[in-house]
């Protein structure tokens, strides 16, 4: 009896927090990219503190102007991304008339113009397409991602002005024997691997972002700038979010130059770069910094998706990844973490209840 009513506690509290994060999607949405960003600006401030000109700088006056740069940032992406929707958006009918001329030569070229089969294929499939409002929608979905990050700039900067005082609130919060101390110790090494992560993994996204660029660029693809920074965005889904960068300016390069065999030299550089990216850099700067199965990562993928759209997706690794932390840290959850992860032996080599390592582990100052 006492364990079934725990299992239906259980299912009860997971329906509860479902709800909670489908219904204040709008709220904590931004405050988890806030709270992230302030992990990867506290690691970046203890890098900027081993400078030789920065070292000198109180590490608040570091953390500021880590947080100017962030909201630089930020304001510069929203100027780019305003300026190319709404050119996208004029463009959307030359666009879509490329696109019908491309398709009727294509026919042509095969005979099949005149074919009422044929006809009938096209008229529920490629008439439907329709650019002015692909593009609209477009534009939709990143008017509310520049909503999240403007609430988001405004959480990290309240979370960097208290972050020194964080370490004395857990030691008063949590007064008895250990207690703090085991928290503070699972916060320290959730600050030490998802910071790290999203630290190397934005660096890599930079990269694959700059190599798109210049391929674009060449090819005189319109828009190369807001394309870039899609692929690099959209790199932070795993798995899918490569295919995805791709498929967007190869589709609209389609659109822009009816040409097949433009299109097909664009996707084959593009893809290039991504393959470079995915199997050669990523694997030696990443390593295993997030010892995730790659089934749990499709599964929070699909989780996340459901609840918070594709930001959801982009932060489902770190979101993962702080909850094994945690539940490698108790006795109780500690078989949850162990069946999350991807490499167990890190579990083997230990059987008491502690933080999850990993082979670059080390405890950095903890952050908010």
């Amino acid at each position: 009896m006492r364990t079934l009513i725990i299992l239906c506690l259980a299912v009860f509290l997971a329906i509860m927090v479902g709800w909670l994060l489908a219904v204040g999607k709008d709220i904590l949405l931004p405050i988890v990219i806030a709270v992230l960003s302030a992990y990867v600006m506290s690691n970046a401030s203890r890098a900027l503190g081993r400078w030789p000109v920065t070292r000198l700088l109180p590490s608040l006056v570091r953390r500021l102007l880590l947080l100017v740069g962030f909201i630089g940032v930020i304001f510069a992406f929203n100027g780019v991304v305003i300026v190319a929707v709404r050119d996208l958006v004029a463009s959307a009918p030359g666009y879509q008339a490329n696109l019908e001329r491309m398709v009727t030569q294509v026919m042509a070229m095969f005979g099949t113009a005149g074919n009422p089969d044929w006809q009938a294929v096209r008229a529920v499939t490629i008439d439907r397409i329709d650019m002015t409002g692909l593009i609209g929608g477009l534009a939709g979905s990143v008017g509310a991602l520049v909503g999240v990050l403007f609430m988001a700039v405004v959480y990290a900067l309240f979370l960097t002005g208290e972050a020194g005082s964080f370490a004395h609130k857990i030691s008063v919060a949590l007064p008895g024997q250990g207690q703090a101390d085991k928290t503070m110790a699972v916060i320290s090494d959730i600050n030490d691997r998802i910071a790290d992560y999203l630290a190397v993994k934005t660096l890599i996204n930079i990269i694959l972002a700059c190599l798109s660029f210049v391929v674009l660029w060449l090819f005189g693809v319109d828009y190369a700038l807001f394309w870039a920074i899609v692929i690099g965005i959209l790199n932070y889904i795993p798995y899918f979010g490569s295919l995805l960068g791709v498929a967007f300016p190869v589709l609209m390069s389609i659109a822009q130059f009816g040409s097949i065999t433009l299109t097909l030299l664009i996707a084959g550089m593009l893809t290039a770069a991504q393959m470079w990216v995915g199997n050669f850099l990523e694997p030696r700067m990443i390593g295993r910094r997030v010892n995730l199965s790659p089934f749990v990562v499709l599964v929070a993928l699909s989780f996340w998706y459901a609840f918070w759209g594709v930001p959801g997706a982009i932060l489902a690794v770190p979101m993962t990844s702080m909850l094994a932390i945690i539940f490698a840290a108790f006795e109780q959850t500690r078989p949850l973490a162990v069946l999350l992860a991807n490499d167990v032996s890190v579990f083997e080599r230990s059987n008491k209840p502690a933080a999850l390592p990993h082979p670059d582990t080390h405890h950095p100052e903890v952050s908010s």
